[in-house]
């Protein structure tokens, strides 16, 4: 499950945020991140509130007196979050509120975007849709406004979609 990932984190954050130094880049990345962890008998901490909230903590803090790295890197906090909410961790009671709801809650079980087969399947379906619906509203058919995303990380929205 990766289409509805970067369907989030490149298509709603952008609407939901409308700023111009926001770096997608670094939001789909962090959106994707948690996904590793399946790699290492996941899910960890990647997959829940402290994890986002810690990450959040470390961009604020080593960001002081610089608002140009800290709209950059404020992407990877926000990507986290946009990953819970996509997955619906949330609904993972323990794990969610990791370490509050237990200490042993984590690893060793299947990460919640993969525990809804088949519909993880409808979920990438609507994702290649929010994409697409992206691709027109950002203007991705303009080579200058791909450049700008892929160089700079910023997407621009065409007002009046």
């Amino acid at each position: 499950m990766f289409i509805w990932f970067v369907a989030g984190s490149l298509v709603a954050v952008p609407l939901v945020f409308d700023s111009p130094d926001l770096d997608v880049r670094f939001v789909l990345v962090a959106a994707l991140l948690p996904v590793s962890e399946g790699l290492v008998g996941g899910p960890w901490i990647l997959h829940t509130l402290a994890g986002s909230v810690f990450a959040l903590t470390v961009v604020m803090l080593s960001t002081r007196g610089s608002r140009t790295q800290r709209q950059r890197w404020m992407g990877v906090p926000i990507g986290m979050f946009t990953h819970l909410v996509m997955d619906g961790t949330w609904g993972y009671t323990t794990l969610f509120w990791w370490p509050v709801a237990g200490v042993d809650t984590l690893g060793g079980s299947s990460l919640p975007e993969f525990d809804r087969f088949p519909g993880t399947l409808g979920l990438e379906l609507l994702g290649l849709l929010a994409c697409a619906w992206g691709w027109r509203r950002f203007g991705l058919s303009d080579p200058q406004r791909r450049r700008r995303l892929w160089a700079e990380g910023r997407l621009e929205t065409i007002r009046g979609r």
